[in-house]
């Protein structure tokens, strides 16, 4: 193993030497690394005779002196602007090609959204599965404290409760939401097609201004498809005729995409496919650049990644693949201002890459659809599955057998399922009536009713920290948080109580762009020692 640096090739400027002082030249490997961490000034690689050495300052000429080092190399000073797309930057109004993703249920809250928006980062409110009040308070309370932004709300695909999907949209054309975070659509549907198309108008210089922003997360080649293209014109002629949008908008709307960007989610937590990061991104670009040839937009549809991203490599490795930005969510779960509860943090902070597992999802139960939860410390994932082979296995609550049934009550429910049906009843007619509407002539569908009680106040559970039910926690968790817990081992960052968002995100864009310095440096032939290799975050 090499201890210090090195040079091992041919100088690439051959024309130029460093002038400057020979003392300013530093040679300790301590002192090397600390400077190679300093992102704001520009370096150089010097030798004198076989010592190689790094400094600050100096000048660039092309007459050599006697006694001057030569030149080898330069580090110049880095920015955020050089990974991704700085346009991601402009057109957000943020300082990283970064966002924090949504996690549902206002576990991406309030407190994460405002304090990364007042350190102009975009934070996306986790606004799945909360219930209009709340979330109007959520709009109400982010705009108060960030009246210029950033900020982003998420808007998840409600197949099974259109109502909710309508509702979420209406509310944020009410105040003005400008950016949304599109998450686990299948397909467009009206309403997400409404608050794109409402934001379309023709500004001074003729050309479209889209004041409704949308970033669309997907895993599938189809999925994105949809969202780079224009908003189907048959969907826009129904919608003209309903009054949701004028005549100039549907027209205004075959020229944009139905996304400004696409966040490609691969082994995520949560709603995920499972797919790899380096897979995916390529397959996603592609189609992206099909459609921009086809279509021709003013204004290219960025792509980022999402999944599997929790350490500054992975980072520097989606941008090497052509990222526009990243998007961080399973860390964020286990920073102080994650609306969940103190046990899920310390849950969290504990897991391991393998410690995930795959479970039935409450929103899409009946669908079959699975996200991605942490196993270690809780039962559900094992009990969730139980349900749905019941739900597969049985036309109705009536047929299981008796036996089954008792085990259920006794060890998941912990209540009576007629009780449990009960109290779905009285939620739903506050939620959503239709949905016991159409149970009451389907028993099958009163059966998955009744089983995603368990599958949707687990995470509750979860969030509040309810007392004895913590074996029964739904925590969605993807491998970054176990790459996450690895890599800030031995840090300040390995305990919960010292996980900020903003500081997260702050050592994951420092790391990256470091790490990014050594890659710059091997390209022109410096070793350095293996112990830099590796960026610790500290305070």
């Amino acid at each position: 193993m090499h201890n210090q640096i090195e040079f091992k090739g041919i100088p690439l400027h051959h024309n130029l030497v460093w002038e400057g002082a020979p003392e300013d030249v530093i040679h300790d490997k301590k002192e090397i690394h600390t400077r190679l961490q300093d992102l704001d000034s520009t370096y150089h690689v010097v030798r004198n005779g076989e010592q190689v050495g790094l400094v600050c300052g100096g000048r660039l000429v092309s007459e050599q002196k006697k006694g001057q080092p030569d030149y080898l190399a330069s580090i110049p000073a880095t920015s955020p602007s050089q990974l991704g797309d700085a346009t991601f930057m402009d057109f957000h109004g943020v300082k990283y090609p970064y966002y924090a993703g949504s996690m549902a249920n206002g576990i991406a809250s309030e407190e994460m959204v405002i304090a990364l928006g007042r350190e102009k980062i975009l934070g996306s409110f986790g606004a799945a599965g909360l219930p209009m009040p709340r979330l109007e308070a959520a709009v109400q309370r982010i705009q108060k404290a960030l009246p210029k932004g950033p900020y982003a709300f998420c808007l998840i695909h409600s197949p099974n409760e259109p109502a909710l999907e309508k509702g979420a949209v209406d509310l944020y054309l009410k105040y003005g939401v400008k950016t949304l975070e599109a998450s686990a659509f299948l397909s467009l549907t009206p309403h997400i097609v409404t608050y794109r198309v409402s934001g379309l108008r023709v500004d001074a210089q003729g050309h479209i201004e889209i004041q409704n922003r949308i970033i669309a997360k997907v895993s599938r080649r189809e999925v994105a498809a949809r969202f780079l293209q224009p908003a189907p014109t048959k969907m826009l002629a129904e919608l003209v005729a309903q009054n949701r949008i004028t005549e100039e908008q549907a027209k205004l709307a075959e020229n944009v995409p139905m996304a400004d960007d696409i966040t490609v989610e691969a082994d995520s937590g949560g709603h995920t496919d499972n797919r790899p990061l380096v897979c995916l991104i390529p397959s996603i670009q592609a189609i992206r650049d099909e459609h921009q040839e086809k279509y021709g937009y003013e204004e290219r549809v960025r792509v980022g990644a999402a999944g599997g991203i929790g350490t500054p490599v992975s980072a520097l490795g989606a941008f090497m693949m052509g990222a526009d930005f990243i998007v961080t969510g399973s860390i964020n779960q286990a920073c102080v201002e994650a609306g969940t509860s103190t046990h899920v943090k310390e849950l969290l902070a504990q897991a391991d890459m393998a410690d995930v597992m795959m479970a039935p999802a409450a929103d899409m139960f009946e669908m079959g659809v699975k996200l991605q939860v942490l196993k270690r410390g809780t039962l559900f994932p094992m009990r969730a599955q139980k349900l749905y082979d019941a739900y597969k296995n049985y036309d109705s609550i009536e047929t299981i057998p008796t036996a089954e049934r008792t085990k259920l009550e006794q060890q998941i429910f912990r209540k009576n399922l007629d009780d449990i049906w009960h109290e779905t009843v009285a939620f739903f007619n506050e939620r959503d009536p239709e949905q016991i509407h159409r149970a009451a002539e389907n028993p099958k569908r009163k059966m998955a009713l009744i089983f995603r009680w368990y599958l949707g106040l687990s995470s509750h559970w979860a969030n509040v920290g309810e007392p004895g039910r913590e074996m029964d926690s739904q925590i969605w968790c993807g491998p970054a948080m176990g790459a996450f817990n690895n890599w800030v081992k031995g840090s300040y960052l390995e305990h919960p109580q010292n996980r900020h968002v903003v500081d997260m995100a702050d050592h994951m864009i420092a790391g990256a762009l470091y790490l990014y310095r050594l890659q710059s440096l091997k390209s022109q032939g410096i070793v350095v020692p293996h112990a830099f290799e590796a960026y610790k975050p500290t305070t």
